[in-house]
């Protein structure tokens, strides 16, 4: 449906996109995830035609986008301060998008109602705006987006402005609304829970470039590189230096000791510095003729179904997710561990800093 291609933009000396490509299918949602500053916003409003890119162009089912106003895209819009009117009740904030599109008198009413049911507020036509929760609000901001029936939605940081645990509640409603609806998204965020709840599949931006593209399972389980590691929530990056190359292993010299890591391509050279990722949930506590490496158990924090557990090796803090119905080292003690090399570990052709 939608087809990004090689879009550059700069704003004065500094350059806020470069290069970024990729499709949108019909139906589906897809997150773009990113700290603060990569690009996102500026991405979307390009898409939206609130921006001009350098160079590059966005297209719709083949056709170009260029030099069609906003207002003719067929997209509609959600930001994160949802922009309600506040002189008008939640009818005419629904409407108004309606109304602008010249739509017959005599539809809006049963497509703001269609709306208000799929955003979860049913009779709400004449509450007013201001007396409506944070979350109430939202969902009357989607409800305003929704009811033209926009051929693509772009949302971004639609959540932002709310508290944690609402958020939490909010995203999976949102979830389900734009499922239901089939309604082809563009959602931007910066938190990766939001993204992996929400999304079916994700861009993950860095500096103005897209660091990797794929379905949340396949980002979660072999980011594409340091950065998207670290925005994930990795810790365990160990520095390291391949000793032996193998056809699809390596040796790699670490703090820790020699780890055998799985390749799945070869471009490694002998002596070359890397960085190892040891998943925190690739790990489990194995006894002393099992275990691969040994520690010292400094903490163990309950978290319902994991102990979230921190083990010293040879002076290095590692992080692991351990199920809770494992029996732990008291604090202070040995630790084995033991893991599937396959599973657990990841190499990096880059320099962990």
């Amino acid at each position: 449906m939608l087809n990004v291609s090689d879009i550059f933009k700069s704003f004065e000396q500094k350059q806020a996109l470069a290069g970024v490509s990729f499709e949108v299918h019909a139906g589906e949602i897809l997150a773009v995830l990113g700290p603060s500053g990569c690009g996102k916003s500026t991405l979307l409003s390009i898409i939206a035609g609130l921006e001009e890119a350098d160079h590059g162009e966005v297209a719709w089912d083949g056709v170009s986008l260029s030099g069609i106003p906003p207002y003719r895209r067929g997209f509609g819009l959600m930001f994160q301060d949802f922009a309600l009117f506040p002189h008008l009740n939640v009818f005419d904030n629904v409407a108004f998008g309606l109304r602008m599109q010249h739509l017959p008198i005599e539809e809006i009413p049963a497509q703001v109602r269609e709306a208000l049911e799929l955003a979860g507020l049913p009779g709400f036509e004449l509450r007013d705006v201001n007396t409506l929760s944070g979350g109430e609000q939202q969902r009357v901001a989607l409800a305003r987006a929704l009811a033209p029936r926009p051929r693509l939605l772009m949302l971004d940081e639609p959540l932002g402005a709310l508290d944690r645990n609402l958020r939490e509640r909010l995203v999976l409603d949102l979830r389900d609304i734009l499922r239901r609806s089939r309604q082809t998204a563009i959602y931007v965020t910066h938190d990766q829970e939001e993204a992996f709840t929400l999304a079916d599949r994700l861009v993950v931006m860095n500096a103005g470039k897209i660091e990797q593209i794929g379905t949340p399972e396949q980002i979660y389980g072999r980011p594409a590189s340091l950065f998207a590691a670290r925005f994930l929530g990795f810790t365990n990056l160990i520095p390291g230096r391949a000793l032996s190359i193998q056809p699809a292993a390596a040796v790699v010299e670490t703090a820790i000791g020699r780890l055998y890591v799985p390749l799945s391509e070869n471009s490694l050279q002998p002596g070359q510095a890397v960085t190892v990722l040891l998943r925190p949930d690739g790990v489990q506590p194995g006894n002393d003729n099992s275990g691969q490496l040994q520690g010292t158990l400094t903490e163990a924090v309950f978290r319902g179904n994991i102990t979230r557990a921190t083990v010293l090796i040879q002076g290095v803090s590692l992080v692991f997710d351990f199920h809770s119905h494992w029996v732990l080292p008291a604090i202070g003690q040995a630790i084995h561990l033991s893991f599937d090399p396959a599973q657990a570990l990841q190499l990096f052709n880059e320099i962990s800093p």
